[in-house]
């Protein structure tokens, strides 16, 4: 009863939910498997409104990286583990166009999003929200080092910044491709092999995803690893502060957004190829594009709303530095030259 109450108030408040048509108690509800990266967050109560607004559960996968969760999606198309998947992003996008593994949809909240975003003219991707990939550090580490902290790509090569970094693999990790991408961006493609030819002499560390550059080796208050420098998002400060038992003055960490330092990232939601819940799939979709879910996501996964009528809020909007100008790979090259460029950047790098 709770939760029938609550989808008619969020309802009757605008909120994009099927005008309270929840299933009689005694039904049995459809389950919806939502397949994301491991970093998908949602509020429970909005989950809580869909369900009751549908009739539905939603069941969530959490299948590793942006890289590995596609990974998964292709290698099981043909019997898809999930009706949904979210995560995918601009790095990766093209492979997973390639591959066929959405249905198309053309919500009728993509009214609302800026063309900018919408980078699959078939709809089967279709755009949920952004953030930039930059360079985070330690800001207790610097200081008590007396350090000054690397603010360019080339600073990273500096002998003071030896064995400090660490990144994610880009065949594996989405962030990780997306720093490839930001070197590729600014030394360009006949010349960011020797920037990591340089990394790798300086003791760069390369792991498998985010969750263990950030979380295990980062020495970042929330990691507990030994290396100052991280290759992350420019939200990761606001996240540090927001989640803090006792919010600090200062955020412990900084996001580096000097020009062509960054990569921005833009992440997809699609109705996977085979699903036997194509209403509920297309019900979630339109609920993943609404002003309720985008309000929702800035303080769970700490990325901007693609919506054009969502907001931020005060406190994330302040929290956050913004780059002026981040490194560009067009589309097209990113689709033509990725698979070979992660070729080539482990023959340097994994040797």
């Amino acid at each position: 009863m709770f939760r029938l109450r609550l989808a008619c108030i969020l309802a009757a408040s605008g909120v994009l939910l099927s005008a309270c048509a929840t299933a009689p108690a005694t039904s049995t509800p459809q389950t919806l498997t939502v397949m994301t990266h491991d970093s998908f967050s949602a509020t429970d109560k909005i989950i809580a409104a869909f369900e009751s607004a549908h009739g539905a559960k939603v069941m969530f996968v959490k299948a590793g990286d942006a890289g590995t969760a596609l990974n998964k999606a292709i290698l099981s198309k043909d019997k898809p583990l999930a009706d949904v998947f979210y995560g995918v992003d601009n790095t990766f996008l093209t492979r997973a166009l390639t591959e066929g593994i959405y249905e198309p949809y053309a919500s009728p909240l993509l009214a609302d999003i800026p063309d900018s975003f919408k980078l699959d003219p078939q709809n089967g991707a279709l755009p949920v929200d952004y953030g930039d990939v930059c360079l985070n550090y330690d800001r207790a580490y610097f200081t008590q080092h007396k350090l000054s902290p690397p603010q360019s790509l080339e600073d990273l090569l500096k002998p003071e910044y030896k064995s400090l970094l660490v990144v994610e693999d880009p065949g594996a990790s989405s962030p990780g491709l997306a720093f490839l991408l930001t070197t590729i961006g600014h030394f360009g493609p006949n010349g960011f092999l020797d920037f990591w030819k340089g990394l790798v002499q300086n003791g760069v560390l390369v792991v498998n995803d985010w969750e263990t550059a950030y979380n295990t080796q980062f020495s970042g208050s929330s990691g507990h690893g030994p290396r100052p420098i991280v290759v992350s998002y420019n939200s990761s400060p606001a996240f540090e502060v927001v989640n803090a038992p006792t919010p600090p003055a200062e955020a412990p960490t900084v996001a580096i957004v000097s020009d062509d330092t960054c990569f921005r990232q833009v992440e997809f939601v699609g109705i996977l190829k085979g699903t036997t819940h194509r209403a509920l799939a297309e019900a979630w979709v339109d609920f993943m594009l609404s002003k309720t879910f985008q309000e929702d996501m800035p303080l769970q996964m700490y990325v901007f709303p693609v919506n054009s009528k969502a907001s931020v809020g005060d406190a994330f909007a302040r929290l956050m530095a913004i780059p002026t100008k981040t490194a560009n790979v067009p589309a097209d090259q990113i689709a033509a030259n990725r698979d070979n460029w992660i070729k080539a950047w482990r023959e340097v790098v994994l040797q």
